[in-house]
């Protein structure tokens, strides 16, 4: 066993695990956590913005 097979196993290796990472990506059984995710930065700008609100009128 040679440096060019240790290469060749890593290779192969990162293909299934790439493959195995965009299979469950594009899965329907993380879309509700994605979606939660994704609106994460709306809910920080809502806080933000009422503790400015209440910040101003005291």
């Amino acid at each position: 066993m040679d440096i060019n097979d240790l290469r060749g196993i890593s290779t192969a290796f990162l293909l299934v695990a790439f493959i195995g990472l965009v299979i469950w990506a594009y899965s329907n059984k993380p879309k509700k956590d994605f979606e939660e995710a994704a609106n994460l930065p709306f809910e920080d700008d809502d806080l933000e913005q009422t503790g400015r609100q209440k910040g101003n009128q005291q």
